[in-house]
């Protein structure tokens, strides 16, 4: 098994920049492929950014050129720097991780979940 925890959600203004982390335990083997998806109030779950483990990366387009994924894989750590952030980015954010080499987008696809970290984004 593999838990995900993650960390770094909060309240900021339009314009602004979080960070988020997720730290990795248990069966880190199995964290080959990681990512982020969110999930807005009233809305679908929805796919943000992906990571392999030698750093190919994946991104929606509605957050290229904002958000950068990035991995640690000596520290078994996730990183989503979000900059320029508006008030569609508010979300429970959720770190997700794979046993495979491959980064879809599909969320089905993502054995692992974390709980999910709240970010507000504030006009």
């Amino acid at each position: 098994q593999v838990q995900l925890v993650e960390s770094g959600g909060g309240l900021v203004q339009a314009g602004g920049s979080l960070r988020l982390s997720c730290a990795a335990s248990g069966r880190t083997s199995s964290t080959y492929a990681m990512g982020w998806f969110r999930q807005a109030p009233g809305k679908e779950r929805e796919f943000v950014a992906a990571i392999t483990w030698s750093g190919g990366t994946a991104t929606t387009d509605s957050v290229k050129g904002r958000f950068t994924i990035s991995r640690d894989n000596a520290n078994n750590t996730l990183y989503l720097q979000m900059n320029s952030l508006k008030p569609e980015g508010t979300a429970v954010y959720y770190c997700v991780a794979r046993g495979y080499a491959s980064i879809p987008i599909r969320q089905v696809e993502y054995a692992y979940w974390g709980q999910g970290t709240q970010v507000t984004v504030s006009s």
